[in-house]
C-alpha cells in the first residue's frame, strides 16, 4: 500500500470515528464536519491523481449524495446521513462507496434488530406497541419530526463508519494477497 493511500485511509477512518461519536451523541450530523470533509477529498483527489483523481472523487461524491438523498426524499434518512454518505464518497470514490452503502445497510439491519431485540426484553414483551396506528380506531396524532428522531434505532453513522472500516481492511488484505 502507498503512503498516499495510507493517508487516505487513516483520514476516512478518522472521519467516519469522528461522525460515528457524534451521530451516537448528539443524533445529528454538523455541517462543519461534513462540508470540510467533501472539499479535502476533492483537493486531495486533485492533488494526488490530477483530473482523474478528481472525476474519481467527484463520481463517489454524486453517487454517495444521490443514494441517501432518494432514502431522504422518502423519509428513510436524515440530512446529515446524505452528506456524510457525499463526503464519504468524495473520499473513497465510486465502487468502494457503493459497497459501504450495502454493507452498512446490512449491519444497520442487524444492529437495529439487536437493539430493538434488547429493548423488547428490557420492556417485556407484553408491553410493546407501535406509537402509531393507522388502522386504530381511536383518535391518534401522528409523531413530531423530533419524536421519530428519538425513536431512531440507530444512528446510520455507526454502521457508515464500521462497513467503512470493514471495506478498508478489505482493500488492504487484498492487496496484501496480490503481493
Amino acid at each position: 500500500m502507498s503512503t498516499i493511500e495510507i493517508i487516505s485511509a487513516v483520514l476516512v477512518a478518522a472521519f467516519t470515528a469522528t461522525a460515528a461519536v457524534i451521530d451516537l451523541r448528539t443524533r445529528r450530523l454538523p455541517n462543519w464536519l461534513t462540508a470540510p470533509a467533501v472539499l479535502l477529498g476533492l483537493a486531495f483527489h486533485t492533488a494526488t491523481g490530477g483530473l482523474s483523481g478528481l472525476g474519481l472523487s467527484l463520481a463517489g461524491l454524486a453517487t454517495g449524495f444521490g443514494i441517501l438523498f432518494v432514502l431522504w426524499l422518502i423519509g428513510g434518512s436524515g440530512g446529515g446521513d446524505v452528506k456524510l454518505m457525499a463526503a464519504l464518497g468524495a473520499w473513497v470514490g465510486f465502487t468502494p462507496i457503493l459497497i459501504v452503502f450495502f454493507v452498512s445497510a446490512i449491519v444497520a439491519g442487524l444492529g437495529g434488530t439487536l437493539v430493538l431485540g434488547v429493548r423488547t426484553v428490557g420492556r417485556g414483551w407484553y408491553r410493546v406497541r407501535p406509537v402509531f396506528d393507522p388502522f386504530s380506531k381511536k383518535k391518534t396524532r401522528r409523531p413530531t419530526v423530533e419524536e421519530k428522531t428519538r425513536r431512531r434505532l440507530m444512528p446510520y453513522a455507526v454502521p457508515v463508519a464500521l462497513s467503512t472500516w470493514l471495506v478498508l481492511a478489505w482493500q488492504i488484505l487484498l492487496e496484501g494477497a496480490a503481493r
